[in-house]
């Protein structure tokens, strides 16, 4: 079951289950990134067969911290009370690296957003991190779904 992947994959290598307050919100940040690429292109590719470059594109014009920001701006108030700390906590972070296509602003809070979604997927609630993307997809009006 996709909503329990982390759970699968810890039993699969053999890795104990970490206490997710131990973690930094950059290293949440870190692997939520790569769950919120996961997420939108598996929406793509789940769509049909089309040419991979404009799969890449579409994804691309979605997975990255401009769009990440808005989205998290526009589900902010959705957002739980522990989720809301854990988006404070990744865009408050101190991020070693720079935005190259947006602003200081909007990388922090896409920090914040990934921070979000890698707590989500390391509490292995895959079903929330989906809801709350899906729901930024049709706040934003983003035609992904279509």
């Amino acid at each position: 079951m996709a909503a329990d992947l982390n759970e699968y994959l810890n039993g699969k290598f053999g890795i104990e289950s970490q206490d997710i307050r131990t973690y930094s919100p950059l290293t949440l940040a870190y692997i939520g990134d790569a769950i919120f690429d996961v997420i939108i292109r598996s929406i793509l590719v789940n769509k049909g067969n089309t040419a991979v470059n404009n799969l890449h594109k579409k994804a691309s014009s979605i997975v990255k911290a401009k769009t990440q920001s808005d989205m998290v701006k526009a589900i902010m108030d959705e957002l739980t009370e522990e989720e809301q700390d854990y988006y404070r906590r990744g865009r408050n972070s101190k991020p070693h690296t720079k935005a190259k296509n947006a602003s200081t602003i909007e990388y922090l809070d896409a920090t914040g957003f990934e921070a979000v979604m890698g707590f989500l997927y390391l509490t292995d609630n895959m079903d929330r991190a989906c809801e709350l993307v899906k729901l930024g997809i049709e706040t934003l009006g983003l035609d992904i779904l279509d």
